[in-house]
């Protein structure tokens, strides 16, 4: 009688795994979504009207107009590095100092405590976002 060794179970590597749609979806939309949002918030403070939001934001931070291009420069291209898995850290990075910058200014310069809970929900969906896509089912 010879003794056999039972077979061993197949092993299974998370990056031999399948994504489904609803991963690909749930880690995309979101993602698209915040892409959008930080496109067109940092794309409104190219407006060069003196009368406009961001000009008077900017003027009152007083490091003067150039600033205001910084931000959204920085706001841009973080969000446009978030669409790719290579980028998206330094995406993320990138637009969550400027909401970070927004939280101080809003309680320095503007005194609207209040106001400073808007960039804190957004870098909050920056983290979460950053996080699904270095981390979630849907990750690379």
């Amino acid at each position: 009688m010879g003794l056999t060794m039972p077979a061993a179970p197949e092993l299974k590597l998370a990056i031999d795994e399948k994504r489904g749609a609803i991963d690909v979806f749930t880690l995309w939309v979101p993602r698209l979504a915040l892409a959008l949002a930080f496109v067109l918030i940092g794309g409104t403070k190219f407006n060069n009207d003196p009368r406009g939001e961001w000009f008077k934001v900017f003027e009152r931070i007083g490091w003067g107009q150039w600033f205001r291009y910084f931000t959204g420069a920085m706001q841009v291209t973080g969000a446009l590095l978030m669409l790719t898995p290579w980028t998206l850290t330094l995406g993320a990075a990138m637009i969550a100092c400027t909401m970070i910058g927004a939280m101080i200014v809003d309680v320095v310069v503007m005194h609207a405590v209040g106001y400073a809970f808007a960039p804190l929900i957004l870098l909050g969906f920056i983290a979460a976002v950053w996080f699904a896509g270095c981390f979630g089912a849907g990750a690379q």
